[in-house]
């Protein structure tokens, strides 16, 4: 969401706007999401636990609405990494394992294989917990793509049901700036409210996330030579992108189309695209899914297309190329739904100190 929010930024959010969510685990410590704080230990208790319910909202979400959510991917939790996904961790350490056997002339498997070696050796190297959906870290990101909707992404630029979606003051792609060599005044980057550590210098050149405003504005300085956004090329294949499937070649600059689901439709599934929609059947919506060979078992029963139970979301955020967001863990379901960030009760830049870290100019303003 940067520019939109800024690191530091504290914000009010209204739980009623999509309809106020009762708990999943009432019994916890008040005003703790997962953690006691300064602590690892957790702050809710298991003895009580409740289905999702919601109760009605104000509003639907809708495109482009700024969103604060669940995050999807934090059921499985590494203590010792919290930062980073549990299923990235496992999916990069079967990467590696599958990368060794190749470099020591070993018959390589499939991707299944590694996996299961990979799950294994992280819980037994470190301790794993599970948060339930009220208990998962809160994100905030907006919403590119509601249910129904089929998102598609070339070059960078986002269709959505076949209209480019037009782009927002705020969003940001990552650009390399040629200089004549010389370096660039600190006080522009600070007047533009480039934070320092988006800066990045090799020799004469600058690599740095930048709004379109920005960029322009960089582009008249007299020690520029160029200011070129940079994409991933069509074709290369990111194997941090949902679905985390070779053969669609897909990355974060050119990805899809995909279609999100929404309650009710139906959908044929096979093993061709049972990636889609694995997790949403096997862990969202709560089914034992289960794939022999060229079959497909739902709760043990042959299967061939799916109804599904809930809404789903697609995010993304402001700043393209830096932001963990549906690209990387696919559709959030309609239970991880929060509220609407409505706006910032504190600001804090913690690149300055004293008075100067409160940023008094952004409290009070609005989430747009």
């Amino acid at each position: 969401m940067e520019k939109s929010l800024l690191i530091g930024d504290h914000l009010f959010v209204s739980k009623i706007a999509y309809g106020p969510r009762m708990p999943n685990t009432p019994v916890a410590v008040p005003f703790t999401q997962n953690t006691l704080p300064g602590t690892n230990s957790k702050s809710w208790s298991d003895i009580l636990h409740r289905p999702y319910k919601r109760l009605a909202g104000l509003d639907k979400v809708k495109n482009n609405d700024p969103v604060v959510f669940n995050f999807p991917a934090g059921d499985t939790v590494v203590t010792e990494d919290q930062v980073t996904s549990y299923y990235e961790i496992v999916r990069s350490k079967a990467r590696d394992l599958k990368e060794r056997d190749y470099k020591r002339n070993m018959i390589t498997r499939g991707d299944g294989y590694y996996l299961d070696l990979a799950r294994r050796d992280i819980r037994d190297r470190f301790h794993i917990i599970y948060r339930p959906v009220d208990r998962r870290d809160n994100y905030v990101k907006r919403c590119i793509a509601i249910p129904g909707d089929t998102i598609l992404i070339r070059a960078g630029t986002v269709f959505i049901n076949g209209k480019k979606l037009a782009e927002n003051n705020t969003q940001q792609t990552t650009y390399k700036i040629k200089t004549n060599r010389s370096s660039i005044n600190p006080k522009s980057f600070e007047s533009l409210n480039i934070s320092i550590s988006d800066q990045h210098r090799y020799g004469g050149v600058y690599v740095m996330p930048l709004t379109k405003k920005n960029s322009e504005i960089i582009a008249g300085f007299s020690n520029i030579i160029e200011v070129k956004s940079i994409y991933a090329p069509a074709g290369e294949y990111d194997p941090s992108v949902f679905p985390y499937k070779e053969s669609l070649r897909w990355n974060i600059d050119n990805f899809g189309p995909l279609w999100i689901p929404s309650a009710g439709s139906t959908v044929k599934i096979d093993t061709s695209n049972i990636c889609f929609y694995e997790r949403i059947i096997d862990v969202y919506e709560n089914n034992d899914l289960r794939i022999e060979g060229s079959k497909i078992y739902i709760n043990n029963t042959p299967a061939d297309s799916y109804t599904f139970k809930m809404d789903y979301y697609w995010m993304m955020g402001d700043n393209r190329h830096r932001s963990s967001d549906s690209r990387i863990w696919g559709f959030v379901p309609a239970d991880h739904i929060v509220g609407k960030p409505g706006f910032i009760w504190l600001s804090l830049n913690n690149e300055a100190s004293g008075l100067k870290k409160i940023r008094f100019g952004r409290i009070f303003k609005g989430v747009e």
